[in-house]
């Protein structure tokens, strides 16, 4: 009796068991898929194309080589001129829609252009001038259209050469006195400008032909400043000679220098 109790206990035991192990439920494996993380890396610099400003100047030099190198090798317009200041050449670079940067040059026997005679105090001088004068600028259309206004700085190498003539008494009026033709010989003798640097101004027009051709007139003037005189006379009347060394660098003639050019542009 006792061994049919031991042994039903078991049984039940073991129904139990078996039961329970019928409700464990096996979980299905989760993957779990890792994102990768992108980090976004700014800049050392931030550059506005449309506004023009480097926002963090650490990176400016780097930032603007190209841009900066792009504007010098690619010029808004080049321009042929005559004038005043010579035969000429220079580029322009666009600024924004009013404002160009002009680069040129312009030189040569201007003497024809200029008139090739000078009176001073009296005295008539045939005059030579062979120029170079390499100049840098900005033209400004203040009103966005034809109309122009140019100011700059030329770099003046000037070559003036003056031979005097007597009047048609044969008489020369010097420094307040006069002295016959035969007492003077001829006054020969050199100028050149003090000043290094030249500021000038100008205004001017420049309508355009088609999309690509215009011309441009300018009027205007350059500060050359004084001159130096080196005067000899062929008499070998040294006194006479400083007088007039005096009488042309007191003259202000070619001080203020006149400034009329003519041009035609092409732009790309």
């Amino acid at each position: 009796m006792k061994n049919l109790y031991l042994t039903t206990i078991a049984t039940g035991v073991m129904l139990s068991t078996s039961a329970m192990a019928a409700e464990v439920v096996v979980a299905e494996p989760v993957a779990v898929t890792t994102q990768p993380v992108v980090v976004n890396a700014q800049p050392a610099y931030q550059y506005d194309a449309n506004a023009g400003v480097v926002a963090n100047t650490t990176g400016a030099v780097v930032g603007t080589t190209r841009t900066l190198f792009d504007t010098v090798t690619n010029p808004a317009a080049v321009s042929a001129e005559v004038g005043t200041l010579g035969y000429g050449a220079n580029v322009a670079w666009g600024v924004n829609d009013t404002t160009e940067l002009v680069a040129g040059w312009a030189g040569g026997d201007v003497a024809d252009l200029m008139g090739d005679d000078v009176d001073v105090n009296d005295v008539d001088y045939d005059v030579e001038m062979d120029m170079s004068n390499p100049y840098l600028g900005v033209n400004l259309r203040p009103a966005a259209n034809w109309f122009t206004v140019g100011a700059g700085v030329i770099v003046p190498d000037v070559d003036i050469e003056v031979k005097s003539n007597p009047d048609g008494d044969g008489v020369y009026k010097i420094n307040g006195n006069e002295y016959q033709a035969e007492e003077v010989g001829s006054l020969e003798g050199e100028m050149e400008y003090r000043n290094k640097l030249a500021p000038y101004g100008t205004i001017g027009f420049r309508p355009n032909i088609n999309d690509n051709w215009g011309v441009y007139g300018e009027i205007g003037a350059a500060y050359m400043g004084e001159v130096d005189a080196t005067v000899r006379s062929t008499a070998g009347n040294d006194a006479i000679a400083r007088d007039a060394e005096q009488d042309l660098e007191e003259e202000d003639y070619l001080e203020w220098y006149p400034i009329a050019k003519l041009g035609l542009t092409y732009r790309f």
